[in-house]
């Protein structure tokens, strides 16, 4: 029985709100690993599928970027399901459907039906970040007992990132790729057990209507702007299938603009961007990711391919960022709950730039040391970066509005993971093909076998030609792929240098005036 009103509750009563607070902000971060885990143990995954299954670069890229394309294209609906029908109920959904999809996965025979099974994974992955996290905040609502929440929340992105090229290196060595999707079986079950148990069932006040038009043109508008970057460098970038698929793309983006700002209840609350706080969250967000999602998906290639080393050395090498991640984010959270998102968002910015700075000064016999300060800059900054993105984008919110505004958070993590792979992976195909065909000259190969390497790119290095070639050849394209590279670290310091900026002018005293004007009228 609860206390009268005006009366504190007694300390067995406080102890037992406090445990059973403590184990929702568990179950929840359980969905949150799992869902970030399957990318960083993916990405490390990625040499030995693409032997097994005989895959080109760019189906390296749609392996993950399938993924993240169905969990961008859905979050925004997701939240909203959750806010209008229960968001436990959401949440226990996608638990399943993931555990199902994750399951298809490490059962698939070729590389159409994983790209498939990953797509199922992601619907339910889609229900589980913007569900969680408006349980969270539903539960949390002091502020800042909210922000350390939400810091825990993110921290545990720097878990996963941390554990995630460890758990994938060792399950590759021992046991083989498709080991990666088994481990996601028991954590489903202990978070749906938990969710069954503890968290309570939440909605909004006010339900919100579906927006049939607003998800369609959504879709249209990731899948093909994801597509024509993917397919750019084998199809031409000036071809009529890119060219289109990109008119079809800034046709989209001008739709969902125009159709969400007349509809009552959009899918997308475009008038919220006119908060700078949030629109600053959400660009910073998708320009995180973006460089996190690239650095992922290039550097294992690399560490692998290039350095020759093990799936688990590799993730052993990159844990000089993982690790530092993990630390961090949950200081950031604390540092956002005492004085505010600018000083980690602006000086993270600077920390992601220089580490891709250093990065692009690599070379294939660079010592490894190099590696290890470009990897520590990129871990402070993203361990930085995220939970600032969280709380600035969720704070001052209209409550009935929270599962939306965290949709858009979230989304724009997964639209910034989409770009990173999708742009960085292209980038580097296109300049890769242009510095390999005149090292490939001397060899005088066969048609079909500089065709294949240009195809395959850096995972085509095994060769074996006569008097010694192959060891010449794996050199040529090990030099190419290293200096092609250098076009992706340089986005990602050009990405660095904008969240900085970004977060300069969304984040100051104006700004977080203009945000109380919107969030008055809204």
């Amino acid at each position: 029985m609860s206390p009268p009103p005006n009366q504190p509750a007694a300390p067995d009563e406080v102890v037992a709100d406090r445990h059973r607070r403590n184990v929702i902000l568990a179950c929840c971060s359980l969905s949150l690993f799992i869902v970030s885990l399957d990318a960083t143990v993916v990405n490390v995954g990625l040499p030995a599928i693409q032997r097994d299954l005989h895959a080109s670069v760019a189906g390296l890229q749609w392996t993950i970027d399938a993924y993240t394309l169905v969990i961008a294209s859905l979050l925004l609906l997701s939240g909203s399901l959750g806010d209008r029908f229960g968001r436990r109920k959401l949440f226990q959904i996608g638990l399943v459907i993931f555990g199902i999809g994750s399951l298809a996965c490490s059962l698939a025979p070729n590389l159409g039906s994983l790209i498939a099974f990953r797509m199922l994974q992601a619907v339910g992955g889609s229900m589980l970040n913007p569900n969680s996290l408006s349980i969270i905040t539903s539960v949390f609502t002091e502020p800042k007992e909210r922000a350390r929440a939400i810091g825990v929340w993110g921290g545990i992105f720097g878990i996963s990132a941390a554990s995630g090229p460890i758990i994938g290196g060792l399950l590759i060595d021992t046991i083989g790729w498709r080991a990666l999707f088994w481990i996601n079986i028991p954590v489903v079950v202990v978070a749906s057990y938990l969710a069954a148990r503890t968290v309570p069932e939440s909605r909004a006040a006010k339900p919100r209507r579906l927006d049939p038009p607003g998800q369609l043109i959504t879709i249209a508008l990731l899948s093909s702007l994801t597509f024509a970057i993917i397919e750019g460098p084998d199809h031409g970038w000036t071809s009529p299938l890119i060219a289109g698929l990109f008119a079809v793309a800034a046709v989209s983006m001008i739709a969902l603009v125009t159709v969400e700002r007349r509809r009552l209840e959009p899918l997308l609350e475009v008038r919220f961007f006119r908060s700078p706080p949030f629109s600053g969250a959400a660009t910073i967000a998708t320009l995180a990711f973006l460089i996190l999602a690239g650095f992922l998906f290039l550097n294992t290639l690399y560490l692998q391919e290039v350095r020759g080393d093990s799936a688990l050395m590799a993730g052993v090498s990159t844990l000089p960022a993982t690790i530092v991640i993990a630390v961090v984010a949950p200081l950031s959270g604390r540092m956002v709950a005492a004085r505010g998102s600018r000083v980690p968002l602006t000086g993270a910015g600077v920390l992601l730039a220089g580490g891709a700075l250093v990065l692009a000064a690599d070379r294939a016999t660079s010592p490894y040391l190099l590696l290890a300060v470009g990897y520590l800059l990129l871990g402070l900054g993203f361990g930085l970066v995220n939970p600032p993105i969280t709380n600035t984008a969720v704070a001052g919110m209209p409550q009935s509005q929270s599962g939306v505004a965290a949709a858009v958070a979230s989304t724009s993590r997964q639209t910034g993971n989409v770009l990173g792979v999708a742009l960085v992976g292209s980038l580097v195909t296109t300049r890769f093909h242009r510095l390999l065909a005149p090292r490939l000259a001397p060899f005088h190969l066969p048609a079909a076998t500089h065709a294949a390497l240009l195809h395959s790119g850096i995972g085509a290095t095994g060769l074996h030609l006569p008097g010694g070639a192959g060891g010449a050849l794996a050199a040529a394209v090990d030099s190419a792929f290293t200096v092609a590279s250098h076009a992706g670290w340089y986005l990602a310091a050009g990405c660095g240098i904008a969240i900085s900026l970004v977060a300069a002018v969304t984040t100051g005293p104006k700004a977080r005036a203009a945000a109380a004007r919107v969030m008055r009228e809204a």
